[in-house]
């Protein structure tokens, strides 16, 4: 499964950093995130990063 960022993405970048695989990049209006590399951070922490240091929370970043 895979994280999604939602339209109440507010394209502050908190995520961009977060991510260990690098599945998340700048769309055109909002950060997007590469549902085929994005393992929810399993293998690398407890939770999704960028659901963590996200300032919207989860109704920005959600499970896809």
């Amino acid at each position: 499964m895979a994280m999604k960022i939602t339209e109440e993405c507010i394209n502050c970048g908190a995520c961009l950093p977060e991510c260990p695989t690098t599945s998340i990049t700048e769309g055109p209006s909002i950060y997007l995130i590469d549902a085929a590399t994005c393992v929810e951070c399993v293998g690398h922490f407890d939770a999704p990063q960028c659901l963590a240091v996200c300032p919207i929370g989860d109704t920005c970043i959600v499970k896809a």
